[in-house]
């Protein structure tokens, strides 16, 4: 669903809610006075609707190799030009592109991948298992997915067939398969050969991004050329799309670095699988006790969260699995209610005894989490559990986490669409700093990734069914990321958090030919 954005209010929301920065008109007039002049605006003053061009920002002089590319400009260009073996959908499941199909032997935890016929690069070569091994053999020692590859032990094939063997068993890697394959001996070039729907060219007028005429889906593409512009910086972005010279930027509007975003517009979202959730210190006393973790649980407004310290960019989450992933178990869920709250503290033994003090850590250089933070931590203090929160620098914060020295903290994580929680909440997780262990979350952990198609569902009911009752830690929500278009010229965008052109071809905008 597309939905309006009044971006000058929305500059002056994130900057206050941030706590830094903040925004003044030039002649220092007072900022409410210059929203009420911007929209009192008569409606000729301001830019027509239809487009005449449609243009992308991206960084001169960096590589664009999907691989190594810096974040933000170079990675959106990369959704035009390269694909991956599989695609995340909306609800991120795994579609198959490049691939056309695949098995996996569980016995050996191989998969076997075969590449679909008849697809080439945009210069005219046919894509083979050379590009993919080389690729994904990069890309294990890249900043940006070595993570997720850290379970592949061996990648080899030859024609049109890849094998991929893991360390331990995995029935969902597919999930992990997005990864945008580039043709083998190219990726030192600025602009690598990929086989996307889009090919980077350049002429008297400029760079921009004409049609692969090559490009193995043949679909109609509603746009034959997109200018691309030269950004320096998200700022320069920011102001670009302001004064319409850029009709498209991927946000994370509740990000620690997000930028002032001028000008009215559109904006659609999608489902990304950022989670932020409340840490828990389970070693510590009174926090080692399961049923004062489910109360707290039960304390936590978390849509209200969601609408007002994301700006409604986010859908709330009391398990950590994405709402919009058909394995969330939403019949599980729990009505909040300060009266179970209240009731459920009181059947935990914290009513009119003596009070405990907890600390909530918060990063201090988030303001959206700060304010997420103390607004749960005012929540969560009407009994005998009293919650101060304390904001750290990044590095103080992390800090304290790898040294266990809190109660209880605001976290953020960027899972893997095969939700796999082993490092968060296994024993021993590397990013299990609570110190949570409990021989059945392990095993339910493994069973959720072990699990065939038929039976992921259950499995993943099982292990929210478990964690509803253990709390290992508080999930509050799932965030979003924002496609921006200028107002009323481009309709029927579906989005994903790594492809805001997903469905490219459905598009129809408003530009004059």
């Amino acid at each position: 669903m597309i939905k309006r954005m009044a971006s000058l209010l929305l500059a002056g929301a994130l900057l206050c809610l941030s706590g830094c920065g903040s925004w003044e008109d030039p002649a220092g007039d007072d900022v409410f006075q210059t929203l009420a002049d911007y929209y009192g605006k008569d409606d000729e003053e301001k830019a027509p609707s239809s487009l005449t061009f449609f243009a992308l920002p991206y960084y001169a002089g960096e590589t664009a190799d999907p691989i190594t590319c810096s974040d933000g400009a170079q990675q959106v260009l990369g959704a035009l030009l390269y694909e991956g073996l599989f695609a995340l959908t909306p609800e991120l499941e795994a579609q198959p592109m490049l691939a056309s199909g695949y098995s996996y032997d569980a016995a050996s935890y191989t998969y076997t991948i075969t590449l679909r016929d008849g697809v080439t690069f945009s210069d005219g070569t046919a894509l083979s298992a050379r590009d993919v091994i080389y690729t994904l053999e990069r890309a294990q020692q890249s900043q940006r997915y070595a993570g997720r590859l850290a379970g592949v032990s061996q990648i080899y094939g030859s024609g049109n067939t890849v094998y991929i063997r893991l360390s331990s068993n995995n029935a969902s890697f597919v999930q992990r398969l997005d990864i945008p394959i580039v043709k083998y001996g190219t990726e030192s070039r600025s602009f690598p050969v990929g086989t996307g729907p889009y090919v980077y060219q350049s002429d008297d007028a400029g760079s921009f991004l004409g049609v692969n005429s090559g490009w193995w889906q043949q679909k109609s593409l509603p746009l034959q050329r997109i200018e691309l512009v030269s950004c320096k910086d998200s700022d320069t972005m920011s102001y670009a799309f302001y004064a319409r010279e850029l009709q498209l930027l991927l946000c994370d509007l509740t990000a620690t670095s997000t930028s002032n975003v001028y000008g009215s517009g559109d904006y659609i979202d999608a489902a990304a699988t950022t989670m932020q959730y409340i840490g828990i210190n389970t070693r510590r006393a009174p926090l080692n006790d399961p049923a004062l973790r489910q109360a707290l649980s039960l304390g936590i407004d978390r849509s209200s969260c969601v609408s007002s310290f994301l700006l409604g960019h986010g859908s709330a989450a009391q398990f950590p699995l994405s709402p919009a992933s058909s394995l969330y178990p939403e019949d599980l869920e729990q009505t909040y209610s300060p009266d179970y709250f209240d009731t459920a503290m009181n059947a935990a033994g914290y009513d009119g005894g003596t009070a405990v003090s907890l600390t909530l850590l918060v990063n201090s250089e988030n303001g959206f989490k700060v304010s997420a933070a103390e607004k749960i931590a005012a929540d969560l203090s009407r009994h005998d559990i009293q919650i101060t929160v304390k904001s750290l620098p990044w590095s103080e914060y992390l800090q304290a986490l790898q040294a266990g020295n809190f109660d209880l903290y605001y976290g953020e994580i960027k899972l893997t669409a095969d939700w796999d929680l082993r490092s968060l909440l296994s024993t021993g997780g590397s990013l299990n700093y609570g110190g949570y262990s409990n021989a059945e979350t392990d095993l339910l952990l493994q069973s959720l990734l072990s699990a065939d198609e038929s039976g992921r569902a259950q499995a993943a009911r099982e292990l929210c069914a478990h964690l509803q009752q253990q709390c290992p830690i508080l999930p509050v929500c799932f965030k979003n990321v924002s496609v921006l278009l200028p107002s009323d010229t481009v309709e029927s965008v579906v989005p994903t958090a790594a492809n805001p052109f997903y469905n490219l071809p459905e598009w129809k905008i408003d530009i004059k030919s």
